[in-house]
Order: C-alpha cells, then structure tokens, then sequence
C-alpha cells in the first residue's frame, strides 16, 4: 500500500525551490533580483493561481549550461544546511511508522526533480514524482519536459507510475498541506492535510479529511 506526500510545507517547514534560490543567490550561483519576482509567484501559488511553466522558466535560469554533476553538489549541500534543519519531527515519524508497516513511500512534488529526487532520498522515500528538467550533454537547458507535477498532472503521474509499478491506490493514504493537491488529495483512499491553508481546509471540512497540526 501507498503513503503520499507532498513535499513543501507539508514535510518540512518550508519551501524547498524558494530556499533553494535564496541558497543560490547566497552562493552567487543567481543574482539578488530574482527574489522578489520568485516571491510573486510563490503569492500567484498560494492562491492556487500559478502558472507552473512560468515559474520553472523563470527559477530555471541560473541552472541553465551548469552541469548536472556540479549542481548535484550544490544540493548536497543545500539539503544539509537548509533542508534537514527544516524537517518537521512529526513527519520523520511519520514516514518511520509507515515505513515499518511496510507502506511504500512516494513524494510527489511541483518542484524539479533536482531537489525532489535527493530530498525524497534523505528523508527515506521509496521513490518520488517531480517536474522533469532537460539536459543536454549533461547540463541542465532552463527548461522542463513531460507533465508537470503540479495540480491535476501530479495525478496524471501517479496513474503512469501506478501502471509502471503495477500498483493501486486501494488503502492508499495521502497528505498535503495546499489547495493546488486537492486533485491529489481526492485520489487517495484516506487524505489528511497539513497545516492546511484556509482554502484547504473549507475542502477538508467537505470531505471529513483528517486535518494535522505539525510545527517544529
């Protein structure tokens, strides 16, 4: 059986692309002005209202002709000083007690697979879902490719990966913590939410979805 999770601010206490940028413009692998505008979209998504491709291409920029292997240390890096710090206990015992039960554990996330694939790693995921990036000759090309995780392409997704696995959602459970999963949410046999933002938890309260309150 299945235990899902989103990944921003549902297992850790923030948002792993905006840290990631801050990281890179802390790093001078991005420049300072990117904030800003990466703060309009992450608004634009919080309301439910972003367009996914406009913040990829725009995030994307500063990896565009850097190496695949060079990055990957980078978010080493990244993961240990500004990821594991973030991580909230009661996910970690969360994903502990499934994994005990023998679930199988899948992130997945509307962040690029650079981040999501070593975070899913650290934390013990089985395996994750997360927008595809394009390279060429091992470098990253600023864009992305296949359907993006993020809304209804986060179930899309799933059902592909479900058929390559040959898996099923029955007794599957589900959590997130933003109104862009309620797709997601709907998929799964039991949903809970995290710290659920407002539109969230209306849906919630509809569907008697089990509502938690996780804080560090």
């Amino acid at each position: 059986m299945l235990a899902i999770f989103d990944l921003d601010d549902t297992l850790t206490d923030g948002d792993s692309s905006s840290l990631w940028l801050q990281f890179m413009v802390e790093h001078g692998l991005a420049a300072a002005d990117m904030l800003p505008r990466e703060a309009e979209l992450m608004a634009a998504y919080r309301r439910g209202e972003l367009r996914m491709e406009d913040y990829m291409e725009f995030t994307l920029q500063p990896m565009q002709g850097r190496s695949v292997e060079d990055m990957a240390e980078w978010v080493e890096r990244f993961i240990a000083d500004k990821i594991a710090p973030i991580v909230f206990p009661a996910a970690r015992e969360t994903l502990a007690r499934y994994k005990a039960e023998g679930r199988t554990l899948l992130v997945i996330s509307a962040t690029g697979e650079h981040l999501v694939g070593p975070i899913a790693r650290f934390l013990g995921a089985d395996d994750f879902l997360a927008i595809c990036l394009e390279t060429r000759d091992g470098c990253y090309t600023g864009r992305t490719h296949s359907v993006l995780t993020y809304q209804h392409g986060k179930v899309l997704r799933l059902h592909d990966w479900l058929t390559q696995h040959g898996a099923a959602l029955a007794g599957s459970h589900g959590y997130s913590d933003s109104i862009n999963d309620v797709p997601l949410l709907q998929a799964v046999e039991q949903a809970y939410t995290v710290n659920a933002d407002p539109k969230l938890a209306a849906v919630a309260v509809q569907h008697g979805w089990t509502q938690l309150n996780w804080q560090r």
